[in-house]
């Protein structure tokens, strides 16, 4: 969340690990649009003139070059259930839509999620909730489980942290209890942002009060296991402030949690 840095952007994007780079210059001969250049450094790709082709990472015989992402059809994503369909009947989980966020393609989600309840596969959506309700309520009518974020109820501090405010995805957490949709709600807690006692007590009694019965909460501590992939990407972010909360800390959410009458675990 820190440093408003969004999730991945709806396309494909091309990840370089210099220490893989043996120099041999493949990719800068494949280039159709000459966006790369050989360097001391390994290879440098002009933004502006990459058109994220992936002509480089086929070419590139130590995968010094890669790209992340690609265009699925909904058949294709059916050729993949498939596939694993044995080892999800066998375990009773099913399919998980997330990303990113995968309410930003609602007609293809939808168009896919029907297609799985037809085959009868358990479907879960995991998202935001940063979505017109719309939207989110007729998503709501093919899925059987929705693995929901909430942050924080402050509205100004989530948007300091995220980039928008809250209101809409406390909106339509509200809705979906109302609708009756299965919900689990996930907190990513962060140490330095939304792990003080005020913040936890606010989103333990907004959850406590929706509608319906009491819902499973997973605390998801935070981690910075992807500072490996902004190097490949060529970003930064600022993540000296956050930290991950302690067994300690940990256990005091649950204890809270537990007085509003819910049960709360850790990852999920």
């Amino acid at each position: 969340m820190m440093a408003r840095v969004s999730g991945p952007p709806p396309k494909a994007q091309k990840l370089f690990t210099a220490a893989k780079c043996i120099g041999c210059g493949e990719c800068c001969r494949v280039c159709p649009v000459s966006a790369c250049s050989l360097t001391p450094d390994g290879v440098v790709t002009d933004g502006d003139l990459c058109t994220f082709c992936g002509k480089c990472a086929e070419v590139c015989p130590t995968l010094a070059t890669e790209m992340s992402g690609r265009y699925y059809s909904v058949a294709e994503i059916l050729e993949v259930v498939k596939k694993e369909r044995p080892f999800f009947d066998q375990s009773g989980g099913g399919v998980t839509f997330s990303g990113g966020e995968p309410l930003l393609y609602p007609e293809f989600l939808i168009e896919v999620l029907e297609a799985c309840g037809r085959q009868g596969v358990h479907r879960a959506v995991d998202t935001s909730g940063f979505v017109k309700k719309e939207t989110l309520l007729e998503v709501a009518q093919h899925t059987d489980l929705f693995l929901y974020d909430l942050k924080m109820l402050d509205a100004e501090k989530h948007k300091r942290y995220t980039g928008v405010d809250n209101r809409l995805i406390l909106d339509n957490l509200a809705a979906l209890a109302e609708y009756g949709a299965e919900v689990q709600v996930r907190i990513p807690l962060i140490g330095g942002v939304n792990d003080d006692d005020d913040s936890v007590a606010a989103m333990a009694t907004y959850i406590a009060d929706l509608p319906g019965e009491k819902r499973a909460v997973s605390i998801l501590p935070f981690h910075d296991v992807a500072r490996g992939k902004d190097e490949k990407l060529g970003q930064e972010r600022d993540l000296a402030a956050l930290y991950e909360p302690g067994s300690d800390a940990l256990q005091k959410v649950i204890d809270v949690f537990a007085g509003y009458g819910l049960t709360a675990t850790i990852g999920g």
